[in-house]
């Protein structure tokens, strides 16, 4: 071999196959790696088309996170001569030496690899700082194929609600997670691992829900004022409705409150998100939710139909039935209707 990439490297097996990792300083990804600017057909790639709107959002988590960022390891395949030259102390220890004039294929990675790319144009300090990869030895195009597949076939997303639970950096995940902390109904009936709840989940939500409920009342990042805003607003929803205040002293099962009652549906907890912009925004006074026990909140009440459930008895989540639900919910409190609320209204009795 002629002038050659020199890399510190860890020696695995895998199927019969050695595969080496190595720490790579991010400076050298976009000499290691070519752009792949030419339309191929999928058929004859070994990876899926990069898609450009994912980028900015990964290299502004580098930028705003510069101490505390975090990356898996790359995989990369080697096509060209290379050496893996043991150390005396270990053999599985060592330096992988490769040809520079070999070619590096990434088989998972590619959107962080460009993503870094960027985020070094912002802020080149960022070069010596270094990413794992694990190389393997190229097999062919098929054997890159099936190595994509198997990669991203058994590849699990954490769920909304656990990734909100987790994010700390996010204003919003941060203030409803005190919100549900504060709140003792909340606390003890919201899922904070799930996006879906299993026909005998001890829980009455998800957090994930709860979250999108929240952001229906704020159009900005929430301050701390904001957060004793919440607290005040879902404390005031749950202890002006007996429903809730029985089924936390056990006077209700959550059986029966599930198949009883539309408190728990995620349309009524976005319904009650919606009420809450209205009553952040125009400052109404929490006095008004005293009205809310006087509802009736079983799922026989005739007033969900064309809301909650169509003329079948099917509940419909679309947009327009959050809002309608809503609106049964301000005119009871007696909030007066936006004009576009009204609308919705007069197409309902139509």
């Amino acid at each position: 071999m002629g002038f050659q990439y020199k890399f510190s490297a860890v020696k695995g097996v895998q199927a019969g196959r050695d595969y080496y990792i190595a720490m790579v300083p991010l400076g050298l990804l976009g000499k290691l790696f070519d752009d792949e600017e030419e339309y191929l057909p999928p058929e004859y790639r070994a990876q899926r088309s990069i898609n450009l709107t994912r980028i900015p959002e990964i290299r502004d988590y580098i930028i705003d996170n510069p101490t505390t960022y975090v990356f898996s390891a790359l995989s990369a395949s080697i096509d060209g001569q290379f050496s893996f030259v043991a150390s005396e102390l270990d053999d599985n220890l060592g330096v992988l030496q490769v040809d520079m004039d070999a070619i590096f294929m990434i088989n998972d990675g590619q959107h962080r690899k460009a993503a870094i790319e960027e985020a070094l144009k912002e802020k080149p300090e960022l070069a010596k700082e270094t990413i794992s990869i694990v190389f393997f030895k190229d097999e062919g195009l098929k054997r890159s194929q099936q190595m994509f597949a198997d990669l991203n076939k058994h590849a699990v997303k954490a769920s909304k609600s656990l990734s909100t639970l987790y994010d700390d950096r996010d204003l919003l995940s941060n203030v409803v997670k005190e919100v549900v902390s504060s709140i003792a109904i909340l606390n003890k009936f919201v899922d904070k691992e799930h996006d879906s709840l299993g026909k005998y989940s001890s829980k009455l939500f998800t957090l994930s829900n709860f979250l999108r409920a929240n952001q229906r009342i704020f159009k900005k990042n929430p301050t701390k004022e904001d957060g004793e805003f919440l607290i005040s607003y879902w404390d005031g929803v749950f202890s002006n409705i007996s429903e809730w205040r029985q089924i936390e002293n056990k006077q209700i099962c959550k059986c029966s409150f599930k198949e009883d009652y539309v408190l728990s549906l995620s349309i009524m907890i976005n319904a009650f998100g919606r009420l809450g912009q209205f009553f952040y925004n125009d400052s109404l006074d929490f006095e008004k939710m005293k009205q809310l026990d006087k509802i009736d909140w079983l799922r026989s009440n005739p007033e969900w139909e064309g809301r909650i459930f169509n003329r079948q008895g099917k509940i419909t989540g679309r947009e327009d039935n959050v809002i309608k639900t809503c609106n049964l919910i301000k005119m009871k409190l007696g909030i007066p209707l936006t004009k576009d609320e009204q609308v919705k209204e007069n197409e309902r009795t139509r």
